[in-house]
């Protein structure tokens, strides 16, 4: 959805990749908080499953500007959102209290490691915040939005011993994973959210991290928001019909489409026609912001303390 190969549908850019058009962006789109001349800091994706994914880790940003700068020298943290869930459908995320770095090994020797990481069920509409460092897996019956930073540093470290057609495994990395992997107190897991309602107008917040803040709005009346130049926003749009306007402008939107809202537009609006339902990510500078954000918003002190991940 915001990989570097995804095209402009409209605006100045129509027809060009995003890889190609984002280096070339003033500040009135990036915004303070991204990097100028950068790579798109973001990528938006769906993941449908049918099987489980293989056990993996991704590593931080530290490690990875040493040991992976051909890559592009990014960590990965990362959140999925359930749009759909199948009855006894679950993702594994973060380590079990008890397991160390030893009895990991050997559960991957033995093909138990599953057993070391904590099942956590999914129904449609939960959120899993996914740091950097944790491991993990998404079982099959799932349809995810996953919002993480733009890299695809993974350390796959058991693939349920699979075979391609020609009868080949996948390549495993286990050195780099247990270098990256944490033990001992995890950090990820499933997001209990925070709600304010007003209205029709019912806003989640999942998560904030120095690399996304991520809500949600759902709403049948006029929604507005503000850019304010600190960052650009990502609205996703899941459900409804209706148009964005700014200004003396206005355009149509529907869901699956993903919309870019420039860092210097200011004030924007959500005109639903239908109920809407939108997934908004942006990039935030300084998370003391976000925190007096969500305060003025209604969100408590607890909630902030929880959504928050300094």
């Amino acid at each position: 959805m915001t990989g570097p190969d995804c095209v402009f549908a409209n605006g100045p850019s129509a027809g060009r990749k995003l890889s190609e058009v984002w280096p070339e962006m003033p500040v009135d789109w990036s915004g303070r908080t991204s990097e100028p001349g950068g790579d798109f800091p973001l990528l938006v994706k769906f993941i449908f499953t049918e099987e489980k994914l293989s056990v993996q880790v991704h590593p931080g940003d530290e490690y990875a500007a040493v040991h992976e700068r051909a890559a592009g020298g990014r960590g990965k943290t990362e959140m999925w959102y359930a749009l759909e869930a199948r009855p006894g459908a679950e993702v594994m995320v973060g380590l079990k209290p008890t397991v160390t770095r030893e009895a990991f090994e050997r559960a991957l020797a033995d093909g138990t490691a599953e057993n070391c990481i904590e099942h956590i069920p999914v129904r449609t509409g939960d959120a899993i915040f996914v740091p950097a460092g944790t491991a993990h897996t998404i079982g099959p019956g799932l349809t995810l939005c996953e919002i993480q930073q733009q890299s695809d540093l993974t350390y796959r470290v058991y693939d349920y011993n699979r075979l391609d057609a020609r009868g080949r495994s996948r390549p495993l990395h286990i050195e780099k994973a247990l270098t990256v992997m944490r033990f001992g107190k995890q950090f990820g897991g499933k997001i209990q959210p925070a709600q304010i309602a007003r209205g029709s107008i019912k806003k989640t917040y999942f998560a904030a991290c120095r690399y996304f803040v991520t809500d949600r709005w759902e709403s049948s009346e006029r929604v507005s928001a503000n850019t304010s130049g600190e960052h650009f926003d990502i609205l996703i749009f899941l459900e409804g019909r209706g148009c964005i306007s700014w200004g003396s402008e206005r355009a149509a939107y529907e869901p699956p489409q993903v919309w870019i809202i420039p860092a210097a537009l200011g004030s924007y609006h959500l005109e639903p026609q239908s109920r809407t339902t939108v997934m908004r990510t942006f990039v935030p500078g300084d998370l003391r912001k976000v925190t007096q954000t969500l305060a003025e918003e209604g969100v408590g002190e607890a909630d902030r303390s929880r959504l928050i991940h300094a």
